[in-house]
């Protein structure tokens, strides 16, 4: 079975978030980025591996709200994918570039994990930004800083405003008072995600992680 990217166009005059949006797209474009510290001691207890399990949890939480699953096509026109996968970095140790991939979804992790190992081992050491063909638009962009552990992380995108999807970013992982601590940066678009929004996505995320 292949990618899911089914898109849905969105009628304005019925949609409940028509004023939020206008005034937030149009006439005063807003984008925010919060940082905050994720507990991910319950998979270093359990071994997980912390890049293949985040992509999984992040997808896993935002594929159920709407408001992460926003998107303007080539027309400008906004729509709603039903489902969104992870594209993700890979780094080249030998010139210290990067790829982009990406990974059919599945709420099976171990599936999901297979499929992502599979992913790597194909197209991990193959150089370019994007060496696995049919880059899918509902993808939802994830990165890993491991070299560096940051209070705070600001993307900045010169044509950002017109981008809807939320950008994550993780950094390097540290120990605080016997717990581990990840920082995670999420960018969204105040047009379609509000600050209630994405405060419920970490929490519910956290509580996710908790429980795996």
């Amino acid at each position: 079975m292949g990618i899911k990217d089914v898109w849905h166009k969105i009628n304005k005059d019925n949609w409940d978030r028509k004023e939020y949006f206008d005034h937030y797209f149009y006439e005063n474009p807003c984008t925010y980025n919060v940082t905050v510290k994720i507990d991910i001691t319950n998979l270093k207890n359990k071994s997980y591996r912390l890049y293949p399990v985040m992509l999984y949890c992040i997808t896993t939480l935002l594929n159920r709200h709407a408001e992460f699953r926003y998107s303007i096509d080539d027309d400008g026109v906004i729509g709603i994918y039903d489902e969104m996968i992870p594209c993700y970095t890979v780094f080249h140790k030998d010139d210290n570039t990067f790829s982009d991939i990406y990974t059919k979804y599945s709420s099976n992790y171990k599936e999901f994990l297979a499929a992502y190992e599979k992913d790597v081992c194909d197209y991990g050491n193959k150089k370019g930004m994007f060496p696995k063909p049919d880059m899918p638009k509902n993808g939802i962009p994830v990165s890993m800083i491991p070299w560096l552990s940051f209070e705070s992380f600001d993307l900045s995108a010169k044509k950002g405003y017109d981008y809807l999807t939320p950008i994550f970013t993780m950094g390097k992982y540290s120990e605080e008072n016997g717990k581990f601590v990840l920082p995670f940066s999420v960018r969204v678009h105040h047009a379609v995600c509000d600050g209630f929004h994405l405060s419920r996505f970490i929490g519910e995320l956290q509580e996710f992680i908790n429980e795996l």
